[in-house]
């Protein structure tokens, strides 16, 4: 029975070290962006450790063995356990130190992970367990519980609990296994009051921290946004957060700004108008990305349009705006339109298994912070997306800021020339961001900047878009590659064109 507890122990523990190594990655990520770094040193760091804590566990004498594997169970429990709430509080309000404690938590639960292994084998082998046997039977469950939670923890728990509460929860096991095991090895451990008493502090701080991981998450983000969040949810692609102070409403999404309610018209009036104005005869317009629906509420202004097929990966983002009333409000219902079709679906799986065309396409994807991104920003994405576009028709990217990421913005205007594409690069001033970056594509088509708008605007007319298009000194265009799938320079181009800017 004693070799059944030990033996399920490491199915657990298992389980655990991933989630705490899973956590950290997924924060970062959300919070840092560029997530193949954030992962890659995250893994990096922890295994590292692990195996700093597979040798230091060779010190511990073999009449100390269990108890060693209580204390560290405690140890890790408390340490992974909190680590998410201390690292999110960290960034909403010291954000200087975030990366160091990041990598100190991470190498601490590392290096205690990585003694319980060794030590449960120890154990195990105390009890006349045969060395064949012994290895394989750890091994196996130590992979399981790896295995349970690298599909659990995308598929459930990040997007039903958040990261916050899964530490805890994910905390409450490791203390549940040194409990358990305290139990049943009692007659052969001493001090097992004092162990028992600790345990039981630690259970209770998990479990308080379980049930008040909403309102820290809350005031996190206060310290984060600034202003009061009315919504906020994880999602398996990302984190949405909707925040609103008199009349200014925002979303962010992984702590991006994607807009302001006070001045989105004039970024998403930039971004549809000057092609649509140019396509009195277009009937069939593509939106990929633009989950808010803020581009599809002036797509949908034109009468010539008979279809939208609106393109965004994320199911909770297109809810979140078809079903809550004050950003329903302002989109102006799009979503409700009978023109409208939502699917939500990877855009560039989705352009790959399309036969459908369309005469514009509106490419409303968020900046190219990391490799996910920056896929959609590639060679093979607009070759593919130029195959579902008129000949007559065009294409409309928003591109990043051309003032404060130049280099960013000239690779994605030489990834549409590189696939046959004629391109016209424009600006326009938005308060929220700055000068921000668009380009008009077409696969054959030449095209001249409307002087004149069908439809009544509250930033366009002759004279403002006659300024779009054309480029001060100091956003004069660059010579630089295309974005090609297998190196992604865009990402690297958008980080380093930021750093700058930041320092």
């Amino acid at each position: 029975m004693t070799k059944r507890i030990l033996i399920l122990s490491v199915f657990v523990v298992a389980s655990c070290g991933l989630a705490y190594e899973l956590i950290a990655g997924a924060l970062s990520s959300y919070l840092l962006g560029d997530s193949i770094l954030q992962f890659s040193t995250i893994i990096g760091c922890y295994l590292f450790a692990m195996g700093v804590g597979a040798h230091f566990s060779k010190y511990v004498r073999e009449q100390d063995v269990l108890a060693c594997f209580i204390d560290i169970e405690l140890a890790v429990g408390l340490v992974g356990g909190v680590s998410a709430a201390l690292l999110f509080m960290t960034f909403a309000w010291a954000t200087a130190p975030f990366r160091t404690l990041l990598y100190v938590l991470v190498f601490m639960i590392g290096a205690l992970v990585g003694m319980e292994v060794p030590l449960v084998m120890r154990a195990l082998n105390a009890r006349d367990t045969a060395f064949n046997d012994l290895v394989s039977r750890v091994l196996t469950f130590d992979y399981l519980g790896a295995l349970a939670v690298s599909l659990l923890f995308p598929l459930v728990l990040a997007p039903q609990l958040g990261l916050v509460r899964t530490g805890f929860l994910f905390g409450m096991l490791n203390v549940g296994v040194a409990m358990w095991t305290l139990y049943a090895f009692r007659h052969e451990l001493a001090d097992t009051g004092a162990r028992v008493l600790r345990a039981c502090a630690v259970m209770a701080a998990l479990v308080a921290g379980f049930v008040a991981s909403d309102r820290m998450v809350q005031w996190g983000e206060h310290g984060l946004y600034g202003d009061q969040v009315v919504y906020s949810t994880t999602t398996p692609y990302q984190r949405l957060v909707i925040t609103k102070w008199k009349d200014d409403t925002r979303l962010f999404i992984n702590g991006n700004l994607q807009f302001s309610s006070r001045d989105e018209y004039r970024y998403h009036e930039a971004l549809v108008h000057p092609a649509l104005e140019a396509l009195p005869w277009a009937r069939r317009v593509l939106v990929l990305g633009g989950g808010d629906g803020l581009a599809l509420r002036e797509i949908l202004r034109y009468p010539n349009i008979t279809h939208v097929t609106l393109v965004d990966l994320d199911p909770a983002m297109t809810a979140a705006f078809t079903t809550r009333a004050e950003l329903v409000k302002l989109n102006a219902g799009s979503f409700a339109d009978k023109r409208v079709t939502v699917i939500n679906a990877d855009a560039a799986i989705w352009l790959q298994n399309t036969d459908q065309m369309f005469d514009a396409a509106i490419v409303d994807f968020p900046d190219p912070s990391s490799f996910a991104l920056g896929k959609l920003y590639s060679v093979p994405f607009y070759g593919i997306l130029k195959k579902h576009v008129a000949a007559n028709g065009l294409v409309v990217v928003q591109s990043t800021s051309p003032f404060f990421a130049p280099n960013a913005y000239w690779t994605i205007d030489a990834t549409l020339r590189e696939v046959g594409m004629h391109t016209w690069p424009y600006h326009a001033y938005v308060p929220s961001f700055g000068e921000w970056g668009f380009i008009l594509a077409s696969p054959q088509r030449q095209y001249a900047p409307p002087t004149s708008y069908r439809l009544p605007m509250r930033f366009l007319n002759q004279a403002t878009t006659r300024e779009m298009f054309a480029f001060p000194p100091d956003m004069q265009p660059r010579a630089l590659e295309p974005n090609r799938l297998n190196t992604q320079s865009l990402v690297h181009q958008f980080e380093n064109d930021w750093r700058q800017v930041i320092r």
